[in-house]
């Protein structure tokens, strides 16, 4: 399929009459894995590609053309999540990616929920994103009104693979349950929003920078609440866990559901240390050019909250040379 994209980006370069300055070897290509397709990772990726990319023949930054990195195709894509991101960045099949803070940082030290794996010592940071809040949907008239309340009933927990279903199963411990209480499905996005309209199952988890997609359309087709994560099983988690903060999904985020109480995590952007320093410096770099500021506060809902000024916020992995570097030059890393 890599092989696919670039012959196809190359035939699209060719086609705009370019000459040898623009051949195959001024190309470079950067993949950024996400998560599903009606969840944030997806389409906040799509912009950050977008924003670092600079094809060549592109017209100059500042007179319409892309402020990108020269010669770079950047791709956004779908995944099952943090944990299949984080696998993907360490074994070479994709060259960066995001992951939820606490998933990212357990992989790093090999502790947490990935005590007993081999540590991810290769990981390292190129930005802290935004706040992904973990959200229990179940629809209004279900009578589920907590974690607790889940017992007996079918719920999804996302993929094996992704950070929800990490952290799914931590929220039912802190709530006294576990999978052998529940029966369990691993419905990913719509799929899950679906299953619930459906009555295949009577609630799903989802951690998203709100609003997320398969619960706007959700919202918009049938009455949903989002169930709260708070009280004891808050105060547990964020106890035990420093990635973890109480926060709260507000009234109206989506259509007709009240607001509820529950945890966030930090979403962040991870490379390979065996990426090429002088590339990620200029990725970094273009990511927090003025341009992308544009780019960024139009392209989704969870734009605005991507700065440079939070770009080191919750950071728990080292951060890469070339990204450290930037942040250097810049004054935000002293």
């Amino acid at each position: 399929m890599i092989h696919t994209f670039k012959t196809a980006a190359l035939s699209a370069v060719l086609a705009l009459g370019l000459t040898g300055a623009a051949s195959a070897q001024d190309l470079k290509f950067f993949t950024i894995g996400t998560g599903g397709t009606s969840f944030t990772y997806y389409p906040v990726g799509g912009v950050i590609a977008n924003a670092i990319s600079r094809p060549p023949g592109s017209r100059e930054c500042g007179e319409g053309g892309s402020c990108g990195v020269e010669g770079l195709i950047a791709s956004a894509v779908s995944s099952r999540g943090s944990v299949d991101n984080i696998n993907a960045i360490v074994s070479g099949l994709r060259d960066s990616g995001f992951a939820q803070s606490d998933v990212a940082y357990w992989a790093y030290t090999g502790t947490g929920t990935m005590e007993g794996e081999p540590p991810a010592e290769d990981l390292r940071t190129i930005a802290a994103l935004f706040e992904e809040h973990i959200h229990l949907v179940a629809l209004a008239d279900s009578g589920i009104d907590s974690v607790a309340d889940l017992k007996g009933k079918r719920v999804s927990l996302d993929e094996p693979g992704s950070g929800t279903y990490v952290d799914a199963n931590l929220i039912l411990e802190a709530g006294g349950l576990s999978q052998a209480d529940i029966t369990v499905e691993a419905l990913k996005g719509s799929d899950a929003a679906n299953a619930l309209r459906n009555g295949q199952i009577d609630a799903f988890f989802a951690v998203a920078g709100y609003p997320t997609g398969a619960v706007v359309e959700l919202a918009s087709a049938t009455d949903i609440k989002i169930v709260p994560i708070d009280g004891d099983v808050s105060a547990k988690l964020t106890d035990a866990y420093g990635f973890f903060a109480a926060s709260e999904i507000p009234e109206g985020t989506y259509e007709g559901v009240a607001g509820a109480g529950t945890i966030s995590v930090g979403a962040q952007w991870f490379t390979s240390a065996k990426a090429d320093d002088d590339l990620i410096y200029e990725i970094t770099k273009a990511l927090w050019n003025e341009q992308s500021r544009v780019l960024l506060d139009v392209g989704h809902a969870k734009g605005s909250s991507i700065t440079l000024e939070t770009a080191l916020n919750g950071v728990g992995v080292p951060l890469h040379a070339g990204a450290e570097r930037f942040y250097r030059e810049v004054g935000i890393l002293k």
